[in-house]
């Protein structure tokens, strides 16, 4: 990573920041969640990977969409994403929820054309059928 480049947070840190943000203790917004404040405690220390239902509802009451704190700490890691996808990411020109829409359509795109490369084509079909 570059010196200069600020580094990324992860999903714990970007709930924590958040949190401090809004100004919100840390045992009030455990409490608002439904969760146990040493719970709270291991998510912003990345100890623990919060369920789906807990995620939701720490972004609600951070006013803020779970899916916009997945993808930004997705973008922070970068793992095991496509060029294309990162690009998606990073396009300052699209909104949120534009740049969801695309990376979906995307990878639709992506698994039709790994589908179809792991079947057989029809000139190796046994009938000798060359119709399309």
């Amino acid at each position: 990573m570059d010196e200069d480049e600020p580094r990324r947070l992860t999903l714990g840190e970007l709930i924590r920041r958040q949190r401090e943000l809004a100004e919100l203790p840390m045992r009030q917004l455990a409490a608002m969640v439904g969760i146990s404040n040493p719970y709270l405690s291991q998510i912003e220390r990345n100890l623990r990977e919060p369920s789906d239902r807990v995620l939701h509802a720490i972004a609600d009451h951070l006013h803020l969409s779970a899916d916009a704190l997945v993808a930004e700490s997705s973008r922070s890691h970068g793992e095991g994403l496509s060029a294309v996808t990162k690009a998606i990411r990073e396009d300052p020109d699209l909104t949120t929820s534009q740049r969801n829409a695309v990376e979906e359509m995307y990878e639709a795109f992506r698994e039709v054309t790994i589908a179809r490369r792991k079947r057989p084509s029809r000139s190796d079909d046994p009938n000798g059928d060359l119709g399309d």
